[in-house]
């Protein structure tokens, strides 16, 4: 056999070679990214059948959160129609944490923002200014003042509070008729999930765009709800 013949075999091999080895990292960075894991996305359901319109929640809240006696992060607001007590209706009035939050997009200082960890919308009270751009840029109307603290202040899951000690938040524990139920969109296996896998669920006002995280499941008109 010629050197010709031998140098054009031995490229071939070597380019075979070559190719097995592109190919197996290349495969390589595929399942890497595959076991990527999601960033977090932090979610409530509140069930209209199931709330019976208690206030522990209310209670709960503001205790575990050091909120001013006169003002809430959350409210259940009572919807009952006056000529219809026989079907009483409740609505939980919150921060919706929203995917696309006005409120983070407007503050000039940063002080309201998405944690970085958990993207979770919540402030820092020293970098607040107190200009209320933040409450005038919700669609919502559920950010205020805090009296105390001069700061801008909403529902944050209780992000620096209950869920910062691996608890659920301050509502969602003390609601004994399971009409709250927290968690991670992102997690597959997270209960949350499971529920919004078989029941139906709806968010305020989704023409706004802002991609709410807060999901309400329906009053049935029937007055009966199926567990």
């Amino acid at each position: 056999m010629s050197s010709k013949e031998n140098n054009r075999r031995n490229f071939i091999k070597s380019i075979g070679l070559g190719s097995i080895f592109f190919g197996s990292v290349q495969y390589g960075f595929s399942s890497i990214e595959k076991k990527e894991k999601k960033k977090t996305h932090y979610a409530m359901i509140y069930d209209q059948n199931k709330c019976v319109g208690c206030g522990d929640c209310e209670t709960a809240c503001k205790k575990v959160n050091h909120v001013p006696k006169n003002q809430h992060r959350l409210y259940v607001e009572d919807q009952t129609k006056p000529d219809d007590y026989s079907h009483k209706k409740y609505m939980r009035v919150s921060c919706q944490q929203c995917v696309d939050s006005p409120c983070t997009q407007v503050c000039p200082t940063g002080a309201c923002h998405k944690d970085s960890i958990t993207n979770i919308v919540t402030m820092n009270v020293d970098k607040c200014i107190g200009c209320k751009y933040c409450i005038v840029a919700c669609p919502y109307d559920v950010r205020f003042i805090n009296e105390q603290t001069n700061a801008a202040e909403n529902c944050n899951f209780c992000s620096n509070t209950n869920f910062a000690k691996g608890k659920d938040p301050a509502c969602v524990e003390s609601c004994k008729y399971d009409a709250l139920v927290f968690g991670d969109l992102n997690d597959e296996t997270a209960y949350i999930n499971k529920i919004l896998d078989v029941k139906d669920a709806v968010r305020l006002k989704p023409g706004f765009g802002t991609k709410p995280s807060l999901r309400y499941i329906p009053k049935l008109k029937t007055g009966v709800y199926d567990d």
